[in-house]
Protein backbone atom coordinates (compact mmCIF):
# COMPACT_ATOMS: atom_id res chain seq x y z
CA UNK A 1 0.00 0.00 0.00
CA UNK A 2 1.55 3.65 -1.29
CA UNK A 3 0.86 6.22 1.53
CA UNK A 4 1.70 8.66 -0.69
CA UNK A 5 2.02 11.21 2.88
CA UNK A 6 5.52 12.89 2.80
CA UNK A 7 6.87 14.77 5.65
CA UNK A 8 9.09 17.43 4.07
CA UNK A 9 11.40 20.02 6.27
CA UNK A 10 14.39 22.61 5.88
CA UNK A 11 17.86 21.32 7.45
CA UNK A 12 21.20 22.95 7.65
CA UNK A 13 24.09 20.05 7.25
CA UNK A 14 26.56 18.28 5.13
CA UNK A 15 25.98 14.63 3.03
CA UNK A 16 28.93 12.21 1.67
CA UNK A 17 27.74 10.88 -1.19
CA UNK A 18 29.90 9.20 -4.25
CA UNK A 19 31.62 12.47 -5.19
CA UNK A 20 32.53 13.63 -1.98
CA UNK A 21 30.42 16.11 0.99
CA UNK A 22 27.85 18.62 -0.27
CA UNK A 23 25.67 21.09 1.63
CA UNK A 24 21.98 19.16 2.72
CA UNK A 25 18.90 21.24 2.78
CA UNK A 26 16.21 19.38 2.45
CA UNK A 27 15.23 16.26 4.06
CA UNK A 28 11.95 14.17 3.36
CA UNK A 29 10.51 11.02 5.02
CA UNK A 30 7.94 8.63 3.55
CA UNK A 31 6.40 5.07 4.29
CA UNK A 32 6.57 3.39 0.69
CA UNK A 33 8.41 0.86 -1.49
CA UNK A 34 11.95 1.11 -1.08
CA UNK A 35 14.39 0.61 -3.76
CA UNK A 36 17.12 -1.62 -2.22
CA UNK A 37 15.99 -2.62 0.97
CA UNK A 38 14.33 -6.46 1.33
CA UNK A 39 11.11 -5.44 2.35
CA UNK A 40 8.10 -4.56 0.85
CA UNK A 41 7.37 -1.21 2.79
CA UNK A 42 10.00 0.94 4.00
CA UNK A 43 10.58 3.89 5.85
CA UNK A 44 12.31 6.20 3.97
CA UNK A 45 14.10 9.09 4.20
CA UNK A 46 16.09 11.51 2.02
CA UNK A 47 18.67 13.98 3.37
CA UNK A 48 19.26 16.58 -0.56
CA UNK A 49 20.41 19.35 -2.55
CA UNK A 50 17.94 19.46 -5.21
CA UNK A 51 20.16 22.66 -6.46
CA UNK A 52 22.89 20.53 -6.87
CA UNK A 53 21.45 17.89 -9.03
CA UNK A 54 20.04 13.94 -8.42
CA UNK A 55 23.28 13.03 -7.31
CA UNK A 56 23.41 15.48 -4.57
CA UNK A 57 21.22 12.65 -1.92
CA UNK A 58 21.93 10.41 0.68
CA UNK A 59 19.23 7.58 1.15
CA UNK A 60 18.09 5.91 3.95
CA UNK A 61 15.88 2.76 3.85
CA UNK A 62 14.55 1.45 7.03
CA UNK A 63 11.94 -0.43 8.34
CA UNK A 64 9.48 0.86 11.36
CA UNK A 65 11.36 -0.87 14.37
CA UNK A 66 15.07 0.65 13.06
CA UNK A 67 13.69 4.18 12.26
CA UNK A 68 11.89 4.59 15.49
CA UNK A 69 15.25 3.30 16.82
CA UNK A 70 17.15 5.70 15.49
CA UNK A 71 14.93 8.65 15.97
CA UNK A 72 15.11 6.79 19.88
CA UNK A 73 19.21 7.43 19.37
CA UNK A 74 19.25 10.50 17.79
CA UNK A 75 16.94 12.49 21.31
CA UNK A 76 19.49 10.21 23.60
CA UNK A 77 22.75 11.36 22.12
CA UNK A 78 20.85 15.31 21.84
CA UNK A 79 19.89 14.96 25.50
CA UNK A 80 22.83 13.97 26.82
CA UNK A 81 25.05 16.89 25.38
CA UNK A 82 25.12 20.01 26.76
CA UNK A 83 21.97 22.46 25.50
CA UNK A 84 22.86 23.97 22.45
CA UNK A 85 26.31 22.61 21.53
CA UNK A 86 25.01 21.60 18.46
CA UNK A 87 22.78 23.90 17.62
CA UNK A 88 22.50 26.34 14.68
CA UNK A 89 23.64 29.44 17.39
CA UNK A 90 26.52 27.74 18.60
Amino acid sequence: MCTYLTEKFALEGSGKGARGWFRLNEGTVYVDHPVHAPYAHTVNIDFRNPGLGASARVALELTEEDALALADAIHAAVKSAPAGLASRNQ
